[in-house]
């Protein structure tokens, strides 16, 4: 059997209608750090350490909304988490900026890995995983 010819993700990039707002949800709401700009994009870098997303700043006023059930494409992007309790904070921080939570914290068939599903502020859904024990 021969080896893969990859090593891994190096960056995932998302098309944001709101790249500030955007930027904001993965810098002040979970913590991560923005690490470069680029004004003449528009894109701006996130990482947690462990993924780099760069997110640009659509070129239209109208944008084409992803249909998870009939588009081709980025279905949702799953994010782990190291603790149920990690989890579950991530949960309450979004409950009280009002971010769009398509369902709180709950057991994946019958456990013992957990997820939430919610929407950044441009509509791109995030999944945040933990494995379990």
């Amino acid at each position: 059997m021969s080896l893969p010819l990859t090593q891994g993700v190096n960056h995932i990039g998302l098309t944001t209608m709101c790249l500030e707002e955007s930027a904001h949800f993965f810098t002040s709401l979970l913590g991560w750090q923005e690490v470069r700009r680029r004004d003449d994009y528009p894109a701006i870098f996130v990482s947690d350490g462990s993924i780099m997303l760069t997110l640009w700043a659509a070129q239209t006023d109208e944008p084409t909304h992803f249909d998870r059930k009939s588009n081709v494409g980025l279905h949702h992007l799953a994010i782990s988490v190291n603790s149920k309790a990690a989890l579950f904070e991530i949960h309450d921080r979004l409950s009280v900026r009002d971010v769009n939570i398509e369902f709180a914290p709950s057991l994946i068939r019958e456990g013992p890995a957990v997820h939430m599903m919610c929407y950044e502020p441009s509509g791109i859904r995030i999944e945040f995983y933990w494995a379990g024990e």
